[in-house]
């Protein structure tokens, strides 16, 4: 059934091997689409349980380039604003961000995060967050917070690590998703990421996943659990549409 289903929006033909045991076990099929090798994203989205957009090599700003990055931002844009449950993951943070209108950039010094880094709750945050969580991080962009959104966790360099837009809509710079054997395959993959500015050495990014990395598990379960609750509960309450075709407007951007 299609309320039972999950769409996710990948950018590589990579899956990842947590989010989606996770909402499996809890009950939800799963249906994977993938831009960057050519999938169309539903325009008939209002049955579907929710959609998780994943990261990827490409930036947010790619918008003005890239034709699948910008179809993307504006399926996410009139998905969210339809009133649909959404997860954005770094790359998939961005683009929600960029839909909302904010502004997604570099670090003003160059610096990037790669490897494990501690995030706080804001006051926003605490039913969601502990006061202090380590997350893995692979970014050089971070986003601004999109007018009307809720700061829920912030970071050092760059500060604004996790938002909600609306009940539904959830934006997060980091990647709960990555388990510790795809952290040490990114590693490998690039072999040159610790002589990036502000990247963890090689070290202390293998000790990071020994640390940290059962945490992130546990700390996105619960947070999938309160995510689809919510989204349960959005539909039950929903009155019935006669056209089920998305909205052709999107949200309000910032002028």
């Amino acid at each position: 059934m299609k309320d039972r289903t999950i769409l996710m929006v990948a950018h590589s033909e990579w899956r990842e091997r947590r989010l989606a045991p996770l909402l499996s076990a809890r009950g939800y099929q799963l249906e994977w689409r993938c831009p960057a090798k050519g999938s169309q994203l539903p325009e008939d989205i209002e049955n579907y349980a929710g959609a998780v957009v994943f990261g990827g090599v490409h930036s947010a700003n790619d918008a003005e380039s890239v034709d699948f990055i910008r179809q993307e931002i504006d399926w996410i844009g009139r998905f969210v604003d339809a009133g649909r449950p959404y997860f954005g993951i770094c790359l998939g943070g961005q683009m929600l961000a960029r839909a909302l209108g904010a502004r997604v950039a570099p670090h003003p010094e160059g610096r990037v995060e790669i490897g494990y880094y501690p995030i706080t709750a804001t006051e926003a945050g605490r039913d969601l967050f502990p006061e202090r969580l380590h997350v893995y991080q692979w970014h050089r962009e971070g986003f601004e917070l999109p007018r009307g959104a809720e700061l829920l966790a912030r970071g050092d360099a760059f500060p604004n690590q996790a938002y909600r837009y609306g009940k539904l809509a959830y934006g997060l710079q980091f990647h709960p998703e990555v388990t510790g054997e795809d952290a040490r395959s990114w590693m490998t993959e690039v072999p040159d990421h610790a002589e990036r500015p502000g990247a963890q050495s090689v070290e202390d990014h293998a000790a990071g996943i020994a640390q940290y990395d059962p945490g992130l598990h546990d700390w996105l379960a619960g947070f999938l659990d309160h995510w689809l609750a919510a989204s349960e509960e959005a539909r039950e309450s929903a009155p019935v549409r006669a056209d089920p075709a998305m909205a052709a407007s999107g949200p309000r951007r910032q002028g």
